[in-house]
C-alpha cells in the first residue's frame, strides 16, 4: 500500500514538474507595451457605453484591471512617465527627472532624448538626433535583449520621439517617430541604424500620412456625447485659422497655419497612424514570428497634444478616445491573426494624467487657479535681493524647482542650508503656495506617504534643484486654455493598468498598484532579470 501511495505521489510530482516545466519555457513570443499619453483612469469608466466589445472592453474583460494604480513620484511628465513604466523606478534612480531639465554642470536646459553626439536618419533636420543616453537604468526591454543573448528584439514606435525612444531602452534595434513639419515621415537616428530599413522607406513612400489630412468630425452623432462638456467653450485652445473650437475641422484647409503635417498629431488620426506603422514595424521585422520572445512599444501620443488643446473634458478628448478604441481593437486583431491568439501578452497604461481646465472647475466652484509664472520668479529674485543684495544667488528655476548658483554662494559666504530655510520660509507664507520642501530634507528625510515621497521618489541628487514648491490643488502655470498635468494629485497620478494575453489571469483589483510595478511584472512573466534599478514589486494577481 506503501509502494503505490508513493509511485502515486512520485508520478503526480513529475506530471506537476513537467507541466511546470512547459509552463516555464511558454513564453509568449511577442510583447506589446501600450501607453497612451495623458489618459486618466475615468477616461475608461466615462465613455465605456461608447467603447466596441474588441478594443478596451476587451482588454478589461479577459485580462487584469488594476482599476487604483497610481503614479508614485512627481513631476508626471511624459518622459518621467515612459521612462518609470519601462525601467520599473522613479527618476530617483533613472535620472529622467523631467521633459526638460537644468543642468547645473553645463549651465543649459537638456532634453531628456536629446544626443548631440549623434546623427538623424531619415531627416536633414539636426534637432531630430535622438537616443536614452540620459536615461541611466536599464529597461524591461533592454533586459529581454540580454536575456535572449539579442535575439529577442525591441523596436519602439510613438508620435513623439521620447515616447519611442526612452520605452525602447539602450540596447533596441530601432525606435521611430514621426517628423512632421513639411516632411511627414517617420524618422529615427544613428543611434539605432544608419540609414532606414526598407520596410520603412516604403512606409514613408506610400504617404499613407496623406490619408490623415482630412476632415476631423465626430464619430458618432455629437449629441450623443453626454459624457463632456459643450462643443463650443471658452475652456478650448483650437485650431489656428478657425474661429471656434468647434466640429468639424478640416486639416487640409488648416494644415499651413497649423505646423504642416504636425497637425496630424493633434487629431485622433495622429494615433490612426501610430497603429499603421506599428502594423509595418510587426511585418517589416517579423516580430512574434518564432519562440524568442519580442518587443514592441507603442505610445500613442496624439491623446496627449488634443488634452493640452482642448481640455479633458471637450468633445474632442471624448471623440479621440472613442476613436483610440477602434485603433487598440484594429492592433489586438492585427496581433491575432499575425502572432496567434495567445501567444502574446499586452500591457495598457499612460504615462500620466490631466487636470481639469482650472477655468472651468472655477466656474462650477471647485478650487483652481493659475500662477503666473514670470510674476511669480520675479517676487523670489525681489526677495532674495533684499535680503541678501544679490541678483545672481539664483541659477534657475523650472520644473517647480529651484536651482542655487554655488559660485556666488561661495563667494559672498552664504550658507546653502540657510538659505534653503529662509527661501522655503518665505514660499509657503505666498499665496497658491501649499507646501515646500528642501535639498537637505530630501537628503535627510525618509519620508514614505504623502506628497513629500513623490517629490522624494523624483530627487535625483546630482540632476534635482534646492528647494522644491508645490502649488495648490488645481492650480497650474498654464494658459487659460486646455489642461495640463506635473502634480501629484490624483487626477495627474491615476492612470489605468490593464494585462491582457498569455501568462495573464482574467480579473480586477481595487489594491493600489504603482507604475513602477509594471516592468518587474513582466520580467517575472518572462522569467528574466529585473531591470537593474527596478524598485517596484512583481503583482502577483495578475499572473496566471
Amino acid at each position: 500500500m506503501k509502494s503505490l501511495f508513493y509511485f502515486t505521489f512520485l508520478l503526480a510530482t513529475l506530471v506537476c514538474f513537467g507541466q511546470q516545466k512547459n509552463k516555464i519555457n511558454q513564453n509568449p513570443k511577442l510583447v506589446v507595451g501600450i501607453v497612451v499619453d495623458q489618459m486618466r483612469y475615468d477616461y475608461l469608466t466615462r465613455f465605456y457605453n461608447h467603447y466596441g466589445d474588441d478594443g478596451f472592453k476587451r482588454l478589461i474583460n479577459e485580462g487584469f484591471n488594476c482599476k487604483n494604480n497610481h503614479f508614485n513620484y512627481v513631476p508626471t511628465y511624459t518622459g518621467p512617465g515612459h521612462a518609470s513604466i519601462y525601467t520599473g523606478t522613479t527618476p530617483l534612480n533613472h535620472g529622467i527627472i523631467s521633459n526638460n531639465w537644468y543642468d547645473k554642470f553645463s549651465k543649459k536646459t537638456v532634453y531628456c532624448a536629446y544626443d548631440p553626439k549623434g546623427n538623424p536618419v531619415g531627416t536633414d533636420n539636426m534637432g531630430e538626433t535622438m537616443s536614452p543616453h540620459l536615461m541611466l537604468t536599464t529597461t524591461v526591454t533592454d533586459q529581454n535583449r540580454l536575456h535572449t543573448q539579442f535575439r529577442g528584439k525591441t523596436i519602439g514606435v510613438s508620435i513623439k520621439d521620447r515616447g519611442a525612444v526612452l520605452p525602447a531602452g539602450h540596447t533596441a534595434n530601432a525606435a521611430y517617430w514621426f517628423r512632421g513639419k513639411n516632411e511627414g515621415n517617420w524618422i529615427t537616428s544613428d543611434y539605432y541604424v544608419n540609414e532606414l530599413p526598407q520596410w520603412v522607406v516604403d512606409f514613408n513612400k506610400s504617404r499613407i500620412v496623406e490619408n490623415y489630412v482630412t476632415v476631423w468630425n465626430t464619430l458618432k452623432p455629437v449629441e450623443t456625447y453626454i459624457e463632456s462638456g459643450a462643443d463650443d467653450t471658452k475652456f478650448e485652445g483650437g485650431f489656428t485659422g478657425k474661429e471656434t473650437p468647434t466640429f468639424p475641422y478640416d486639416l487640409e484647409v488648416l494644415k499651413e497655419a497649423n505646423g504642416g503635417y504636425d497637425i496630424i498629431k493633434s487629431s485622433p488620426y495622429g494615433n490612426s497612424l501610430t497603429t499603421d506603422f506599428a502594423f509595418a514595424a510587426i511585418d517589416g521585422e517579423s516580430l512574434g514570428a518564432d519562440e524568442i520572445t519580442d518587443f514592441l512599444t507603442i505610445s500613442y501620443s496624439s491623446t496627449d497634444y488634443i488634452g493640452h488643446n482642448f481640455g479633458v473634458n471637450s468633445k474632442e478628448i471624448q471623440d479621440t478616445y472613442i476613436r483610440l478604441d477602434k485603433e487598440i481593437a484594429r492592433l489586438l486583431a492585427k496581433l491575432d491573426n499575425t502572432v496567434g491568439k495567445g501567444a502574446y501578452t499586452v500591457f495598457l497604461t499612460a504615462d500620466h494624467g490631466a487636470v481639469n481646465v482650472p477655468a472651468y472647475l472655477k466656474s462650477v466652484k471647485i478650487p483652481a487657479g493659475y500662477v503666473y509664472k514670470n510674476t511669480f520668479q520675479k517676487n523670489i529674485n525681489e526677495f532674495l535681493r533684499n535680503k541678501f543684495k544679490s541678483d545672481s544667488i539664483i541659477e534657475n528655476i523650472s520644473n517647480n524647482q529651484i536651482f542655487f548658483n554655488y559660485k556666488q554662494l561661495e563667494k559672498r559666504k552664504i550658507n546653502a542650508s540657510e538659505l534653503q530655510k529662509v527661501l522655503a520660509d518665505y514660499l509657503i507664507n505666498q499665496e497658491q503656495i501649499d507646501k515646500v520642501y528642501t535639498r537637505d530634507d530630501m537628503e535627510s528625510v525618509n519620508y514614505t506617504q504623502g506628497i513629500a515621497s513623490l517629490i522624494q521618489k523624483g530627487f535625483h541628487q546630482k540632476r534635482s534643484g534646492d528647494v522644491f514648491f508645490v502649488f495648490d490643488p488645481a492650480n497650474i502655470s498654464y494658459s487659460f486654455t486646455g489642461s495640463t498635468h506635473g502634480s501629484g494629485m490624483t487626477y495627474d497620478t491615476h492612470a489605468p493598468l490593464l494585462f491582457f494575453g498569455n501568462g495573464i489571469r482574467q480579473g480586477s483589483t481595487f489594491k493600489k498598484t504603482k507604475i513602477i510595478d509594471i516592468a518587474p511584472t513582466i520580467s517575472a512573466l518572462l522569467g528574466i532579470a529585473f531591470p537593474n534599478g527596478a524598485s517596484g514589486e512583481v503583482l502577483m494577481d495578475v499572473l496566471e
